[in-house]
Parts: structure tokens; sequence; C-alpha cells
């Protein structure tokens, strides 16, 4: 061990025994990045993984863009149903046990762009000519040979490329000619098994690549693997992965990495999936200081120590270019902690590290203080408490003096106010993650000024959690903690703040008083809004990115300014997360899809176009009812109305009251034609008693007494209006004492017949009573239309018919009974 001036020996993970034996290696996980580049539309995605298919159905939508057919057992793939699928961007078939492709499958689906058919049973690499293609994984097949059809050649788009087969025990010189033209970037190659033979030159070929992951076991043969390297060296790739470079049963302690040394393109450099012991890592990681790799990552390795005294690293005097170092999921067989020693010198210069997934509880006292130019610090997914982060048994000067950014996501912290206090001693700390803990709130928090960023998500906080924040923080991230309102007091608290994160939260509501100048970014996907109100973007005037989707939104005019209006280059995620949820007619419409129009939804526009056409209609209608003599039928309803609702006042008013006659007939001798002929027949037939002067005055009586007599003794006094009638002096007695009883005793008991029309300026000084009765009672019009006549004598009856026909009879039964006993005697 190296003197304590010039070395620490730290435990790098305090690690708990994770697992005693090697878990099986997983398979590599896809990125389909290329989802986000084919698919724009929920309707476009069928998704018929798990459905037990034997084949390929033949009734799929045309507008299909996305297609899963995974878990199925399809053997072979036929054209006939691809011929409609045009717009086909994204084809998944894998376990599927499939082993033939018909040629014309691809003739139908020009717009592939990605073609995932990995680990099925082809027995060959099949032909595949597409213009478009970007991604194509063939990996985990049985084809015996990476030899690649001539067909390749048209893949000039083509930039993933996936190669692996169990049956493919070798790599031969022109395996990959038909891609030596092609900007290919992206390989992976392999199938996790021992190569027997690799032609060196091979690889090399592929001059565009800039990242390579090879999938092969290289234990027992440095040559083909020095090979290998030196090829990559060619292709001046910046990225190699090797994933399971050494089995189980390998015990490879052989400088297998000295290739690194002459390698200047190679930056980044991971190791995954594979075993490792002490020795190795010694030869290993001295090659990699000695190169030009600033990047370092170990993925889900087994590490075993098969020396006594650990991992032993002394300093070595040689410029050194790694700054970053990643330990991402760490097994070991030992039961005791692994030991690494280590110089000062040899870790100077990290700026990133990170131990995530290695069971760490307690964190070594000395990596406080010994990784003077640390940056980054990663320490997500490990079992560290408050106290075993910040122990107590430690004793430090300084706390990593240039550390910005700190992640302890995924571990078991609680206390937020013990937390926030010790930042205080990271004088330089910038950004802090929290997420995926079990922080409470117990008490008022006191945070850095430095201090800008802070992740709680999915933590269990509530409402409260804006109270426990710092006015200086710039980004928050609070997904997933349980927030069900948000206020305009919770954003203006925070007047730096230019990135907030409330995404898988219960909100329903985004107030529209929401102010944050500085604010650009916005997450509120996940959440209950229904709608995203124009006000609520009017208080972020600076904003750049709005991710709302997998929101239940309303597709109803609240949400066509949303639709219409908004800017979509600031949504993440449009149009393929933002669906309608109601009403439940629209549900699952996407809202780009939703169809609705201004004048629907704009009030001001509405009454723009409706008065003018209200306007027009009136207008038109008026015209049809002038022309259909509308006024006259109007005015007929209206007597007809009035008669009616009267009909039972009036009974009870006169319940006591006896007439001689349903009417007195007012009239001028010049009209006795018309009052003769159709009045008095009319009236008369249907039941009607009237009092007619030339008939019913008795004779020497005066003519006055006659008029006043006939008028009192009648229901109602029935005016013939002409010209005449205005003219006649008798006519004007008549209406003096009609117009006098019906002030003092009948209300109502004055009816006009206007037989012609009258100029008004045609009327006698002494009829301008007439005038002023006109405009206060209701008159009848006599209709020289036929048609119309009829309607005329049903109105007229029914007004005259209101007085019950036993009243209007009781003085003439009356009458009858007193001559009864004159008849007796004079028999």
């Amino acid at each position: 061990m190296s003197t304590q001036s010039t070395s620490v020996a730290f435990l790098i993970g305090t690690i708990v025994i994770v697992s005693l034996m090697k878990p099986d290696c997983v398979a590599i996980t896809k990125d389909e990045s290329g989802f986000k580049l084919c698919v724009t539309l929920r309707r476009g995605m069928k998704d018929l993984s798990h459905q037990n298919l034997t084949s390929v159905p033949s009734n799929l939508p045309n507008e299909t863009q996305f297609l899963d057919l995974s878990y199925n057992s399809i053997r072979r793939l036929n054209g006939a149903p691809f011929s409609p699928l045009s717009q086909l961007c994204f084809l998944k078939v894998t376990h599927c046990g499939l082993q033939e492709i018909s040629p014309t499958v691809f003739s139908h689906t020009p717009a592939l762009k990605v073609l995932n058919i990995s680990y099925n049973q082809l027995p060959v690499v099949p032909d595949i000519s597409l213009r478009w293609l970007k991604i194509l994984d063939l990996s985990n097949n049985l084809y015996n040979s990476y030899r690649l059809p001539a067909s390749f050649q048209g893949l000039i788009n083509l930039d993933v490329l996936s190669l692996g087969s169990t049956a493919a025990l070798s790599v031969n010189y022109y395996d990959f000619n038909p891609l030596t033209k092609i900007s290919l970037h992206h390989l992976m190659l392999g199938a996790g098994i021992h190569w027997q033979k690799y032609d060196s030159g091979a690889l090399a070929k592929l001059k565009s690549l800039q990242s390579v992951s090879i999938f092969a076991s290289f234990c027992g043969d440095i040559g083909m693997f020095e090979n290998v390297l030196v090829d990559l060296n060619v292709t001046r790739a910046t990225s190699l992965r090797f994933i399971t470079l050494f089995p189980d049963n390998c015990s490879e302690t052989v400088n297998l990495f000295k290739n690194l040394r002459t390698m200047p393109f190679v930056k980044n450099l991971t190791i995954e999936n594979t075993l490792t012991n002490s020795s190795f890592m010694e030869v290993f990681l001295k090659n990699v200081w000695l190169s030009y790799i600033y990047d370092l990552s170990f993925v889900n390795i087994t590490y075993n120590e098969d020396t006594p005294d650990g991992f032993q690293f002394r300093t070595i005097n040689h410029t050194i270019n790694l700054s970053s170092i990643t330990f991402n999921g760490v097994n070991h067989y030992q039961y005791r902690y692994p030991t690494i020693n280590m110089s000062v010198k040899a870790a100077s210069n990290l700026t990133y590290l990170k131990f995530s997934g290695t069971g760490m509880n307690i964190l070594p006292c000395n990596l406080l203080s010994a990784l003077p130019s640390l940056e980054t610090l990663d320490l997500s997914d490990n079992l560290l408490t408050d106290s075993g982060f910040w122990w107590f048994h430690c004793s430090y000067t300084s706390v990593f003096p240039k550390l910005k950014r700190l992640s302890l996501s995924k571990n078991r912290f609680i206390s937020l106010s013990f937390i926030s206090g010790k930042t205080h001693q990271m004088k330089t700390l910038e950004s802090l993650d929290l997420s995926f803990n079990s922080i409470s709130l117990d008490r008022d928090c006191s945070w850095p000024a430095q201090l800008t960023e802070l992740s709680l998500g999915n933590n269990n906080l509530g409402n409260r959690v804006f109270n426990f924040l710092s006015v200086h923080f710039e980004r928050i991230d609070l997904s997933k903690t349980g927030i069900t309102a948000i206020t305009h007091e919770d954003v203006s608290w925070f007047p730096k703040l230019t990135h907030l994160d409330l995404s898988s939260n219960s909100i329903q509501v985004m107030p529209a008083d929401l102010s944050a100048p500085a604010l650009l970014s916005l997450y509120i996907d996940h959440n209950a809004i229904t709608t995203i109100s124009r006000e609520v973007l009017v208080g972020l005037p600076r904003l750049q990115t709005l991710k709302a989707g997998s929101n239940p939104f309303v597709c109803s005019c609240d949400s066509y300014w949303f639709i219409t209006v908004l800017n979509k280059s600031l949504l993440l995620d449009w149009p393929l997360d933002y669906t309608c949820s109601t009403p439940p007619s629209l549900a699952g419409l996407q809202l780009s899809e939703y169809k609705t129009s201004e004048l629907s939804c704009e009030m001001w526009l509405q009454a723009t176009v409706a008065v003018p056409v209200l306007i027009i209609t009136c207008a038109a209608l008026g015209l049809v009812f002038y022309k259909c003599d509308g006024v006259w039928y109007t005015k007929m309803l209206w007597v007809w109305i009035r008669v009616k609702r009267r009909g039972k006042k009036r009974s009870n008013m006169l319940k006591k009251v006896s007439f001689d006659y349903h009417a007195f007939i007012s009239y001028s001798h010049q009209d006795a034609d018309w009052v003769d002929s159709q009045l008095v027949p009319s009236l008369e037939a249907a039941g009607c008693s009237l009092c007619v002067h030339e008939r019913d005055f008795v004779p020497g009586e005066w003519i006055i007494d006659n008029i006043i007599n006939c008028v009192e003794s009648s229901y109602k006094t029935l005016f013939i209006l002409s010209k005449h009638f205005v003219q006649s002096e008798w006519c004007n007695y008549e209406l003096f004492f009609a117009q006098h009883r019906a002030i003092s005793v009948q209300q109502d008991s004055l009816a006009f017949i206007l037989l012609e029309p009258i100029p008004t300026d045609s009327l006698p000084k002494k009829f301008l009573r007439l005038r002023g009765l006109l405009r206060q009672q209701t008159y009848l019009e006599w209709p020289k239309d036929e048609c119309k006549q009829q309607f005329f004598w049903t109105s007229l009856k029914s007004m005259l018919h209101m007085a019950d026909k036993s009243v209007v009879l009781k003085d003439v039964a009356l009458a009858i009974a007193d001559t009864v006993p004159l008849l007796t005697d004079h028999v």
C-alpha cells in the first residue's frame, strides 16, 4: 500500500452483498428512438403483440404508421397484408419464430424508417432495399454468416445497424462490403458467443462509424481482439462498447487492452455484462490511464477479488485524460467489502463520478475530500441514508471543493431540513437530485444561495412543498409529488425560476393569474387538467417549452384557442400525447384532429354574423307576413284570444244581469242592404237575438227613448262603421249613449265592424271620440275576400255568444209566463 501522503485507501462503494453469482446476461435494451421519428397520430399506431397470431392480418388501416407484431407465431411475412400500408414507418416483428420474408413485403412500405426483426429464426440475412430506412435490427437470429446481401447498397440513409446470430461464428473480410459507401454511424455486432475467426480489415471498411458495440467473447483470443481494435481505430470511431467480453468461466488476466494507448480517436469506453477481477482491473485501468479515453463506464459487471490485497493501483507518471468514471450496477462474490487502494493523483482529474446500483450504504470518509476536481457525483440507486452520506464518524476539513451537481436519487433519505442544512458545507453546489426517496417536510429548510436546482420528484410531499424551497431556485422538479393544486402565490415566490416540472401530479386547473416572468420551461403533463386558458400563457411571456400531454382534455370551445392559435413549436409532445377525454363521443381523438370553427366558439363573431342574419330573416318574414295579409289575420286572432280570455270573467260579471238581445245594431240607413242581407241573417241563423231599429223600435215613442232602451237591453252594441255612419246624426246619438253605458255599467259592451276604411281626416269633429275608441277597442274589419269572411263570422259569433242564452232570454220567458193566465181566462 502506498504511503499516506501519496495515496488514500478508500472503499469504493461500501457495498452490501448484492449477489453471490453472476446474473444471466440480459438482452441489450433497444433504444426505439425511431418511435417519435415515425409516429404522428395515435390512430396510426397498431399494437398486435401477444395476440396469438399466425399471420399478419389483412385488414390493417391504410393510415398505419406503427405496427407491432411481436410475441406471436408468425413464420412468414407475405406482401399482401402490407400492400395498403404505404404510410408504415415503424415495423416491429420480434419473438415470432420468423423464418422467411417475402421479397415483395418491403416494396409496399416505401416510407419504412425503422425495422426491428430481432429475436427470430431467420436463416439468412434478408434482402432489404429501403431508401429511407434509418434503423435496422437483425440481431439474435439464426443466420450462419454476417455477409450482407448486395441490396444493402440501397440503404443510403441507414444510421443504426444491429447484427447478431448464435450460428455466425466468424466475421469475414467481405461481409460488410455493401456498406462501404453508406454513412453508417452506429453498429452493434455479435450475439454473445465466442468468435472462431475474425478477418483483419472487415470492420475497417466502415469509415463513417462513430460508435461500435461488440457483443462477443474473446477469452483466450487476445490476437483476435487486438485485430478488432486495430480495425476500429481505422474507422475513427469515438465510442466503443464491449458486451460479455469474458464469460463466467474465463480467468483472463493478460493485457487485452494495450492497443488502447495507440487509439487517439476513442473517447468513450464501456464494459458491460462481464466478469472482472482485481488482476484484470489493475492491468485494464493502467491502459485506460495511459490512453486518450476521458469517459469510462462499467455497466452490470461482476467483480471478484483474486488478489489478497484487493485492487492496488500505484501512481502513474503520465498525463491523465480520464475525467469521467461510471459504475452502474456492480455485483461481487466475496462476503466482505471490496477494497481499492488508489493514489490521489490518479483520480485528481476526475470531474464526473457515478456509483449507481452498487448497494452503497455509507459514503467513505476520504471520498469527501480526495477528489479535488470533482464537479458531478452520482450516487443514485443505492442504500444511502441521511446519516450514511454525512457519516458522523468522518472528520474532514473540506467537502467536495468543486462539486456542482450531486445526485442522491433512489436512496433512503428522509429529512429535507437536515439535508438543506448540510448542503451549506458544499460551497459550490448548484444542483441537487433527491428524487425517488422518502423525503418528509419536517421543519423549515435553509438552503445555500448558490444552490439553484433541486429535484424532489417521486416523493410524497403535497401542496406544502413550495413553502420549503428557496427563492434562489431556478430549476425545480416536483414531478409525482402529490400536488393537487397550484396557485399564483406558489410560483411568484421564485422570481428567478426558469424551469418547473409538475408532471404526474393531480393538478386540475392552471390558474389564470399565474405569473412567472423568467420561466422558460413548464412541464404539466400527466395531470388532471382539462383545459389550458389563454390567460395562463399571458403570465409566462418568456416560455419556450411546454409539455402538457397525457391530460384529460375537453374537446370544446374551451380548447379552441389551444388547438388553433397556440404556437405548437412550444409543445415537446405535440400531437401524439394530446387526446380528447370528453365528451364521450370524442374520447381518444387526438386534439390535432378535433375540428371546430371559429364561428362556433367566438361570441363576438357569432354576434357579428347573427345580427345581420336576424335582420334579414325578420325582414323576409315581415314581407311574407304582409303579402299574406298577416296583419288582418293577427287582428282577428287577437279578437278571438281576448274573447276567450274574458269569457269566464264576463260570465261572472253578468250572472245577475239579463238582456233581451245579444246585440243592438247601430248603422246608417245607407248601409241597410249589407245589414239586412249579410249581418242579420248570418247572426240570427247562429241563434243570436238582434235588435234592429227598423224592426224593433216601439212605435210612438221618441227615437231617443228607443235608442236608450235598445242599448240598455242588449248585451253589446254593434256599430257598423262606414263613411255613411260618420255622417249620420242618429248614429252619433247611438254611439254617445252606448259609450256612456260602457263607462257606467258594462265595460267592453261596444263592438265595431269596419265596413270600409275611413280616412282619419274625414271624421267630423263630433266623431273625434270615435277615433279614441278605435285606438282602445278591438274592431273587426269586413274582408272583401270570401276566404276570409268565414273567419270573420266565426270571430263575431264567438264574441256575441259569450252572453249566456238563458240570461239573454230571461225577460222573454217571464213575459210569456205573464200572458199564460190571460190566455186561460180568455178560454
